[in-house]
């Protein structure tokens, strides 16, 4: 099921809470906070990232994860134990989204054994994707992780600015830019 059938079904049982737009570079979710919901992105994109402190006079931002048009996105550590998390969420555009609650999700889900499937369908393609990404950062060459995940990902390189994926792919811009161009 794409994610967009998904949210189709959830308009239907009404567990969407809200609609918000956020504006280009505001904050949706800071580090240290707990986020229990799920957002459906209809447009604009957004970037999950964490700061990295490789030593006390410097910190450096990691782009984790990336949302956009008709993608689902969600803290899932702070999602599944309902804890801190030290994910931030921020637009990269300005962006809409459909906000449901954990709460109202759960209560779906436990409502018919379909609905359970579907989410079990989506955890283990987020596992799936978590797996091949840290393949990619611990074995690929910078070549072979852009073509990895241009094949996996195209539209990502059409809704992201370049320096966002060359901070995903863990290479400079240049690099990036050097790749696209061959």
């Amino acid at each position: 099921m794409k994610p967009s059938e998904l949210i189709a079904l959830i308009e239907q049982q009404q567990l969407i809470e809200k609609t918000v737009t956020i504006e280009r570079n505001e904050l949706l979710k800071t580090a240290g906070t707990t986020d229990t919901n799920i957002y459906f992105v209809e447009e604009g994109s957004l970037r999950v990232f964490v700061v990295d402190k490789p030593d006390s006079h410097r910190e450096e931002e990691r782009n984790i994860r990336f949302g956009y048009k008709n993608n689902i996105l969600v803290s899932l550590d702070s999602f599944l134990t309902e804890k801190p998390s030290e994910f931030i969420i921020q637009a990269i555009k300005k962006t809409k989204m459909k906000i449901i609650p954990k709460e109202r999700f759960m209560r779906f889900l436990n409502q018919d054994e379909n609905h359970l499937r579907i989410w079990v369908k989506i955890i283990e393609d987020l596992v799936i994707q978590q797996i091949e990404r840290e393949k990619d950062l611990l074995t690929s060459s910078p070549k072979e992780r852009f073509e990895r995940v241009l094949k996996r990902s195209p539209q990502l390189f059409q809704e992201i600015p370049n320096r966002h994926i060359a901070n995903y792919l863990r290479m400079t811009p240049e690099t990036l830019s050097r790749l696209k161009k061959s």
